[in-house]
């Protein structure tokens, strides 16, 4: 007996040494996101107070966007990426593809805290695919100079296209996506129209001869840096670029630029869950607790992108940093003013009109 308990006690001594004692441990989730500030958004709002509840560590992992990397994993059986951050538009190809878990939302997700189930509560639009539970609202938009004009102050769309009384230089992104939707509504047509009369030949002829009346003064960019700069260095007076960087701009660099939220592209960008992930229960978990109102809201105190959950919207408070009332900053302040991309008429129609604003570039 006694040799058997003084093997036994050796026995855990060198499961101890080894690290494999029955005593509980933290666990770990990768969490893949797209790095920078808006992941320290996220580690500030999610990961730091989730690990500080659970015990749990958050591996916070960067990537570049696109579902290769998530598709290999899949394929080789070797899933490492727990939960996801993506755009809508890889969400809907990679559930279709049964890379990511559906999610029922009601049931799997927190309610507002008036009880409003989860459902209900994420903005109008926004649960696009089966598999994706929004996290912010972002924004393509228009900034301008404040001191160009005279004090003249543009105030709709219609201002961009008006060289005359707003003259300058304009500088947009390469591409034809956002372009011919605001020269459509610069033209007159409403909001809820714009992907109606783009669907039609007479409605693509209009968006291209709309456009046109500009192209003389527009600065074509493609990397999202250059917009701030060329009006910081007083080559454009209007520029489009993401709404964060537009902030970053205006209230960390003191540039003397405004936002023309009229007009404003809506983007969502949310969570995936590995549907092969080896650590489901937990990813659940963190899905849950990071996705409620109070993160959601949290997470508007490190960066200008507005909360998914309606219910979060009075929750938003001062930057953390800057000290600063972030409300006016957020894009679902004046989403009224705007519109969400229509993805499905873009995957649509996306080859076609690459082509043709290739060909009238050159014309």
């Amino acid at each position: 007996m006694n040799k058997l308990l003084k093997n036994s006690a050796l026995t855990v001594a060198a499961l101890a040494i080894a690290g494999m004692t029955t005593a509980p441990q933290a666990g770990e989730l990768n969490v893949v996101s797209w790095g920078g500030a808006y992941t320290t958004s996220q580690i500030k709002a999610y990961h730091e107070p989730y690990t500080k509840m659970t015990g749990t560590k958050i591996n916070s992992i960067d990537y570049s966007g696109g579902l290769a990397e998530m598709r290999a994993q899949t394929e080789s059986g070797n899933v490492t990426w727990d939960v996801v951050d993506v755009v809508i538009a890889d969400a809907i190809v990679g559930c279709d593809e049964g890379m990511f878990r559906p999610i029922n939302v009601d049931m799997e997700l927190a309610k507002a805290p008036d009880g409003t189930a989860a459902s209900k509560d994420f903005l109008d639009g926004t649960l696009k695919s089966e598999c994706f539970v929004p996290l912010i609202i972002y924004s393509t938009v228009f900034a301008y100079r404040d001191d160009a004009w005279g004090g003249k102050k543009p105030t709709s769309i219609r201002d961009v296209f008006d060289t005359k009384n707003f003259p300058g230089k304009r500088t947009l992104q390469k591409s034809p996506v956002n372009n011919l939707e605001w020269a459509l509504l610069a033209d007159g047509v409403p909001l809820a129209k714009i992907y109606d009369v783009l669907d039609t030949d007479e409605g693509k002829d209009r968006a291209f001869a709309k456009l046109a009346t500009i192209k003389k003064d527009v600065i074509w960019w493609t990397v999202g840096a250059v917009p701030p700069q060329l009006l910081a260095d007083g080559e454009a007076v209007f520029g489009t670029g993401y709404n964060g960087r537009w902030f970053s701009a205006i209230a960390e660099e003191k540039q003397p630029f405004a936002m023309l939220w009229d007009g404003q592209v809506l983007d969502i960008d949310g969570y995936v869950v590995s549907a092969k992930s080896k650590k489901l229960d937990e990813a659940m978990k963190y899905l849950k607790f990071s996705t409620d109102t109070q993160r959601l809201a949290d997470q508007a105190k490190y960066i200008s992108y507005g909360p998914a959950r309606k219910s979060s919207g009075p929750m938003v408070s001062k930057h953390a940093v800057l000290g600063i009332d972030m409300g006016p900053h957020m894009p679902t302040k004046y989403a009224d003013q705007g519109f969400l991309t229509n993805f499905k008429w873009w995957a649509d129609n996306s080859d076609e009109m690459k082509e043709r604003f290739a060909a009238w570039l050159l014309q």
